[in-house]
């Protein structure tokens, strides 16, 4: 990865700055003899709670130890109970816990925070050469306060890949000539979608309209946001806190013709929580997700008339035809709650070692999550790791990240800065065209059943003028979810 382009603010180079003039550097308040408590929050759950517990426990044992650092961490379940809990936190409610010393948040979550100012700035102990450590963009990402100092400390980032059943897949291609080389692009996962419809639909002569889908995607939210900037477009441009919404409509069409036109048609589907989740009950051949969502890749399909045994393919995920090669950045970082200098420092050297290369690998290894720093991002970094702590590591895991390292090189990493609103905003990404999509495919399911083709049955969906009213309707509730 030491080779992808980065998004590099100019308010980050100046945290940086500040950073090697201001930074604790090796000073510090611990005491051995007097020892710090910190109380981390996070979401991990299963086996990537117990990978983090583990690590925990050893910076406990040995560092920890040295320094006067003692870690307790806790699991609040899923993202949205841990943002709950820190909002009561802050608000005072109830019954609600302290404050914990760290927690694990998104960028939108944070900016909440800072705005009340109860996060810590860590760019008053990380000093220049400890910030060029890490990949750049996941420092821009964290620097959210208004002077472009550091709140959000990178400890695990993930992007999107494609994952497919290849057992099911390959008697598809044989049949058909579909070719994984057309998956680069989404407008060639449409056209494959397709192709997979009829063919499944010629396999009951006798039934028309009964075709299966063959793709679906996690976060719909991500797709529009790097698909607009695949495209040329930042629809959430941000300068000096201000934001202004691009929602251009040549683009936004690209968007509705290669998602909620195969929704509706059934090229595309979405039934369960997680596309993972369509791909083991046999609904869905591929889908698009984060490097995280390997581990939950089927081993099996469960069908009604029993299950069966399936392999897999990784592949990086699908760009715009004729589009600019970003990525989606995403993942949680962790954020230290303001309180005093000792306690403060204390995290931040927690959070140093978690991402020194080997911790961190060994947390990946796990979780899926990619590394953050520099030196972790290669294929000999990790499989070093793996051999010199004789790791086991399941083979998607691994297959995710190291298709990664290998197809990275040349590819832009992105996410929006932060902004008033923004987790409104993004939920108007994630939901507005995905549900449309879900309520008019059912319409059209039904007309199906009743014996319309399913050109007759999806026609008015499908239309310029169907298109120029949901167009309408977007802008409106994107522009209403940010105040404007």
């Amino acid at each position: 990865m030491k080779n992808i382009r980065r998004i590099v603010t100019p308010l980050c180079m100046a945290a940086a700055v500040t950073a090697s003039v201001t930074g604790c550097g090796s000073k510090g308040p611990l005491d051995p003899g007097d020892p710090v408590s910190l109380t981390i929050w996070h979401y991990y759950n299963g086996s990537q709670q117990a990978a983090f517990d583990v690590l925990v426990e050893e910076f406990n044992e040995t560092v920890g130890r040295e320094k006067g650092i003692y870690v307790q961490s806790y699991s609040q379940g899923s993202v949205s109970d841990l943002e709950t809990a820190v909002r009561d936190s802050i608000n005072g409610t109830v019954g609600a816990d302290e404050m914990p010393d760290i927690f694990s948040s998104y960028a939108d979550t944070a900016y909440e925070v800072e705005q009340v100012g109860a996060l810590a700035n860590l760019s008053e102990y990380l000093d220049k050469e400890e910030l060029e450590k890490y990949v750049d963009s996941y420092i821009a990402e964290g620097c959210i306060a208004a002077d472009g100092t550091l709140r959000i400390f990178p400890t695990a980032k993930s992007t999107e890949i494609m994952m497919i059943n290849k057992t099911d897949w390959e008697p598809f291609a044989v049949a058909t000539g579909a070719s994984l080389e057309d998956l680069k692009t989404i407008e060639g996962v449409v056209s494959t979608a397709q192709l997979y419809y009829e063919w499944t639909d010629d396999q009951t002569p006798d039934v028309s309209g009964d075709g299966m889908a063959f793709y679906g995607r996690d976060a719909v939210a991500n797709y529009f946001i790097i698909g607009m900037q695949q495209l040329g477009v930042e629809i959430f441009q941000v300068e000096n806190g201000a934001l202004t919404l691009n929602t251009p409509k040549e683009e936004l069409y690209r968007l509705w013709e290669n998602y909620y036109v195969p929704m509706v048609k059934g090229y595309f589907g979405a039934y369960g929580s997680f596309r993972s989740d369509d791909v083991k009950t046999g609904d869905l051949l591929a889908y698009t997700g984060s490097t995280t969502s390997a581990m939950y890749f089927p081993d099996q399909v469960e069908l009604d008339d029993g299950s069966r045994t399936i392999d897999y393919i990784v592949t990086t995920a699908p760009v715009f035809e004729g589009g600019a090669q970003y990525a989606v950045q995403q993942g949680a970082g962790m954020v230290v709650s303001k309180s005093d200098e000792k306690h403060e420092y204390a995290a931040v050297e927690f959070l140093k070692w978690f991402t020194e290369a080997e911790n961190n690998l060994q947390f990946g290894c796990v979780s899926g999550y990619l590394p953050v720093t520099k030196e972790a991002g290669s294929v000999e970094k990790l499989d070093q790791v793996i051999a010199e702590h004789e790791l086991e590591v399941a083979p998607k895991t691994y297959d995710c990240l190291t298709t990664i390292f290998n197809e990275m090189e040349g590819m832009t990493l992105y996410t929006n800065k932060s902004f008033e609103n923004g987790s409104a905003a993004r939920k108007v990404l994630e939901y507005h065209l995905a549900d449309q999509a879900a309520a008019d495919r059912a319409v059209v399911a039904a007309a199906l059943e009743e014996g319309k083709s399913l050109e007759e049955a999806s026609a008015s969906y499908v239309s310029q003028e169907a298109f120029e009213t949901w167009y309408a309707a977007f802008c409106e509730a994107l522009s209403s979810a940010v105040g404007e």
